[in-house]
């Protein structure tokens, strides 16, 4: 197995594995009490640490068949699965609906949910009021919700009560308090896109899987292999 990470050697073996996509931490661990992970032909144990020359082998591991699918979460359920074994992705509020990403695979929510990767997010908004003059610009500029600036984003106006807005982040309610604070109230938010995996004519309530080029594009962007 090639060591050659970005990280600083040695390291945890645990730490290792994940990093190499084998595992999760948690997975690594049961991996090393099953005795199927050796360090220099020796057999691994827990706490163990990896020298950039090391060489490591996961013998015996059945590889782990991982799913996603696409699920259009309907309004007034709460952020679930419909699927067993499966678990969402991030979340959406009760109020919301739209596209979720459900998976088996533990290897993706660091990367998908973590703040500091910046994977896009497209919603459509409808607003109670009139959208106000100056709505598109101070959105798109960053808005101050309690203390927090949001990063900037995309808008796009439909008419004077909708828009579109594309996100890199994804503070709790953060398109309602931004709207909030730039005196709208959201009507209807509904999730259309997470990256490039688009709920198209997904109907409310109903799955479709994930697989071909729109899955190996998916995995490619936050780096993983199927």
């Amino acid at each position: 197995m090639d060591n050659k990470t970005n990280e600083p050697y040695p390291m945890r073996i645990n730490k290792y594995l994940a990093l190499k996509k084998i595992s999760t931490r948690r997975g690594s661990d049961e991996l090393i009490k099953n005795k199927k992970v050796f360090i220099n032909d020796k057999l691994a144990v827990l706490g163990d640490k990896v020298k950039e020359t090391d060489k490591v082998e996961v013998k015996g591991a059945k590889q782990k068949e991982y799913k996603y699918f696409a699920y259009y979460k309907p309004i007034g359920s709460e952020t679930d699965s419909p699927r067993e074994n499966l678990f969402p992705l991030g979340r959406l509020d009760k109020a919301s609906h739209g596209l979720l990403i459900l998976t088996n695979d533990g290897r993706i929510t660091d990367q998908l949910l973590n703040p500091k990767y910046s994977h896009e997010k497209e919603y459509l908004v409808k607003t109670k009021e009139k959208l106000r003059s100056n709505f598109k610009q101070k959105m798109e500029a960053g808005v101050n919700i309690e203390g927090y600036l949001t990063k900037p984003c995309k808008v796009k106006i439909i008419n004077e009560n909708a828009f579109r807005v594309i996100l890199t982040e994804g503070k709790k309610h953060q398109i309602r308090r931004m709207c909030s604070a730039l005196f709208q109230e959201v009507a209807d938010l509904k999730r259309e896109r997470i990256m490039n995996i688009k709920l198209g004519n997904l109907k409310s309530g109903d799955t479709r899987e994930i697989k071909g080029d729109e899955l190996t594009l998916f995995l490619k962007s936050v780096h993983l292999t199927n």
